[in-house]
C-alpha cells in the first residue's frame, strides 16, 4: 500500500511508510532488520488515521475485518468500514455518557463483537484502556479500580453481580441483557456513524494500562501510549508475517496483553481478518475443523493449545494455515517437530512481554534453530547482560538497549518509579529473563532469572529439562523447580502431568527416570518427580513454578517427609545396576 493519501497527517504517513517497507521485505530478514526506523510521531490516533482509513479505502473497505464463529457454527462478519462505522456509534454513544480523554475505563468483555467495537471507540476518544479478563474476582476488581482510578466501567452482562461487591464511583455500562442500574450497551447502535473527535490525540498519550499476570508477585500496572501498542506492533505483524487479506486465528482471551497483540494491533496493522472461535472448552478437533472449513491462513497459539493440539490427530487437518507462531511461554522443540512431521508447516517461537511488543522472533522464511525463539525483530537491539557483573556477552538476561528507546516498549510502571528505576537501569530495559546467543544471532530461552537455580554447582535450566521430558509420551505437560537437598544444596525435580492413557505408577516413573537417564547429562537428570492432575498457572495461562519452588522448600526441609505421589530417582535400584 502506498501512503498517498492527501488527507492523512504526517504522523499516518510516516506510520504507513515503516508498514510498508516491513511488509515489502516480509522474508528479507537483514534488509529488514537493519533498515527499518520507528515512524516519528506526533499526532497520532490509529483508531482514526489507520483503522477508519482502511473503512474507507476501496482495497479494504470491504474486507472482512472481524469474523466471529460460535461453537453452534452461527457466525458473524463486519468489514472494515462496518466496524469503522459501528465504532463511531458507539464513541457518540459513549462521549454522551461522560467518558473524555484520559479517562480510566475498565474493559471486561468476551470474544464479543462489543469488545472490538468498544477498543476503537475508546481509542477515538482518547480515554485510557484497562483490559480484565472476566475471570477475575470481585477482590481483583477492587485492587484494580482503586490502583487505577477507574471512572468507567465496561462489562459483559453476566460479569456485572462482581461488580455488587466492589466500591467506587464509576459508570456502569452492562453489554448484553439490560441489568438493572446500569446503561444498555445496545443503545448506542442508534447513534451517528461519524464520529467528531473533541480533542487531540498525541502518540504520547496513554492508551492502555495493564496488570500483569502476576506469576512472581502482585501484579504490575504497566503503561502502554497510542504509539508503543497500536505502531509497536509492526514489530509482531513483522514476526508472524501477516499480509493483507490474511486470516489470522490466534488462540487468547480478552483482558491479556496477548489479545491485543494477535486479535487486534498486529493483523489490523496488516489489513487482514481477526478470526474468532468462540468455544467454552478448547477441543483441538473442532479448532481444526474450523481452521479448513474457514480457510485460516495464519495461527497463533500459546505453548499450553500446542502441547493439546499434538495430543489429538493432527492429520486431520486438510489444508493448515501457512503461517504458524508460538508466543506466551518458549515452545519445546518436540511439538514443534510432532506439528511439522503432520502439517509440513514450521512452528515459528516469538518472544516478548505485557511491557513490549514481539522483541525476538523466528520470522518468515528464515532458518529456525531448534529450541530458539529467533532473532531480534526490527527495531529492537537486543543485549545479554551478566545479571551479576552487569557485562555483556554470549548469555545473560535478555535486555532491550535504549540508546535509541524503541515505539515498543512500555512507558513504565504506572505510579512505581522504584521499579521503573530498576527495570531501565544502565541504559537498558531489563526483562528479567535469561537467554543465550549463538554466532549466528539466534538467541534461546533459558528461563526466568528467578527460575534458574543450582544443583551440585551446575547451572540448570527448568525450560531445557521440561523441553526434554514431554519428548516422553507419558508427559502432557512438566514444571521443573528446585528440590533441597542435603548432599548437592538442590536436585531437579519434575511435577507432570499425564497424557491420555498413562496412570501414575511405579513403571511410569521408571519409565521417566530411564527417559531422563538417556536424554540429560548426569548433572541434569531428573532425581524427583511427583504426578498431579494439573500444573498451578496464572490466569493467563502461565504455569506458576514460584508455587512449586515454595512447597518443595516447605516439605523437603523437613527429614523423613514422603509424599504418596512422589518418587525419587534412588527409589529404583534397577538404575543403578
Amino acid at each position: 500500500m502506498n501512503a498517498n493519501e492527501g488527507s492523512q497527517n504526517a504522523s499516518a504517513l510516516a506510520f504507513m511508510a515503516s508498514r510498508d517497507f516491513l511488509i515489502a521485505n516480509r522474508l528479507n530478514y537483514k534488509v529488514a532488520y537493519e533498515n527499518f526506523v520507528w515512524p516519528k510521531l506526533d499526532q497520532f490516533n490509529w483508531a482514526i488515521d489507520w483503522f477508519d482509513y482502511l473503512g474507507k479505502d476501496p482495497r479494504f473497505k470491504d474486507t472482512d475485518a472481524l469474523w466471529i464463529v460460535e461453537q453452534d457454527n452461527t457466525e458473524t462478519k463486519l468489514t472494515f468500514q462496518e466496524l469503522s462505522e459501528r465504532s463511531n456509534k458507539v464513541a457518540n454513544w459513549f462521549t454522551e455518557l461522560g467518558i473524555a480523554k484520559s479517562d480510566r475505563v475498565v474493559v471486561m468483555l468476551g470474544n464479543q463483537v462489543e469488545l472490538w467495537e468498544t477498543i476503537l471507540a475508546l481509542m477515538k476518544i482518547g480515554a485510557v484502556m484497562i483490559p480484565c479478563t472476566t475471570l477475575l474476582t470481585s477482590q481483583d476488581l477492587t485492587d484494580r479500580i482503586e490502583r487505577a482510578s477507574v471512572k468507567h466501567v465496561i462489562v459483559k452482562d453476566s460479569e456485572t453481580r462482581k461488580f455488587e461487591q466492589v466500591p467506587g464511583d464509576y459508570t456502569k455500562i452492562a453489554v448484553g441483557e439490560k441489568v438493572a442500574g446500569w446503561y444498555s450497551y445496545a443503545d448506542a447502535y442508534s447513534r451517528s456513524t461519524t464520529f467528531t473527535t473533541q480533542s487531540k490525540t498525541y502518540a504520547s498519550d496513554t492508551l492502555l494500562l495493564y496488570f500483569t499476570s502476576g506469576t512472581t508477585a502482585k501484579p504490575k500496572l504497566v503503561e502502554h501510549t497510542h504509539a508503543s501498542y497500536p505502531v509497536g506492533h509492526l514489530s509482531t505483524m513483522y514476526w508472524i508475517g501477516i499480509e493483507p487479506y490474511d486470516i489470522h486465528l490466534n488462540i487468547s482471551s480478552p483482558g491479556w496483553a496477548k489479545h491485543a497483540w494477535s486479535c487486534v494491533f498486529a493483523p489490523w496493522n496488516a489489513g487482514a481478518t481477526v478470526f474468532i472461535y468462540n468455544y467454552a472448552r478448547f477441543d483441538a478437533q473442532a479448532i481444526m475443523t474450523q481452521i479448513d472449513r474457514c480457510k485460516i491462513t495464519s495461527f497463533c497459539a500459546p505453548p499450553t493449545v500446542w502441547r493439546m493440539m499434538i495430543q489429538a490427530d493432527l492429520t486431520g487437518l486438510s489444508n493448515p494455515p501457512t503461517k504458524l507462531v508460538s508466543a506466551g511461554e518458549p515452545l519445546n522443540p518436540e511439538v514443534i517437530e510432532q506439528v511439522e512431521r503432520a502439517w509440513g508447516v514450521t512452528i515459528r517461537d516469538g518472544y516478548g512481554q505485557t511491557e513490549t511488543t514481539a522483541i525476538v522472533g523466528n520470522s518468515p522464511g528464515q532458518e529456525v534453530k531448534k529450541g530458539s525463539m529467533g532473532r531480534p525483530l526490527p527495531g529492537f537491539k537486543i543485549e545479554l547482560v551478566d545479571p551479576n557483573t552487569g557485562e555483556p556477552g554470549s548469555e545473560g538476561e535478555i535486555c532491550i538497549s535504549l540508546s535509541a528507546r524503541p515505539t515498543g516498549l512500555m512507558v513504565g510502571y504506572k505510579d512505581d518509579p522504584s521499579r521503573n528505576q530498576e527495570a531501565m537501569e544502565h541504559g537498558l530495559y531489563h526483562t528479567g529473563d535469561i537467554g543465550m546467543r549463538d554466532a549466528d544471532g539466534y538467541i534461546t530461552y533459558v528461563g526466568r532469572s528467578d527460575d534458574v537455580f543450582k544443583a551440585s554447582d551446575y547451572r540448570i535450566s527448568p525450560f531445557e529439562l521440561e523441553s526434554a521430558l514431554l519428548e516422553h509420551p507419558a508427559v502432557a505437560e512438566a514444571a521443573v523447580v528446585p528440590s533441597p537437598d542435603p548432599l548437592r544444596l538442590n536436585v531437579p525435580k519434575a511435577y507432570i502431568t499425564l497424557a491420555a492413557g498413562y496412570t501414575p505408577s511405579r513403571d511410569t516413573a521408571l519409565s521417566i527416570f530411564k527417559f531422563s537417564r538417556e536424554h540429560l547429562a548426569p548433572y541434569k537428570r531428573i532425581r524427583r518427580l511427583e504426578f498431579v492432575n494439573e500444573l498451578p498457572k496464572t490466569i493467563s495461562g502461565k504455569i506458576r513454578r514460584v508455587e512449586l519452588r515454595a512447597k518443595e522448600q516447605q516439605i523437603h526441609f523437613q527429614e523423613d517427609i514422603k509424599i504418596p505421589s512422589e518418587w525419587e530417582e534412588k527409589d529404583f535400584p534397577e538404575l543403578f545396576s
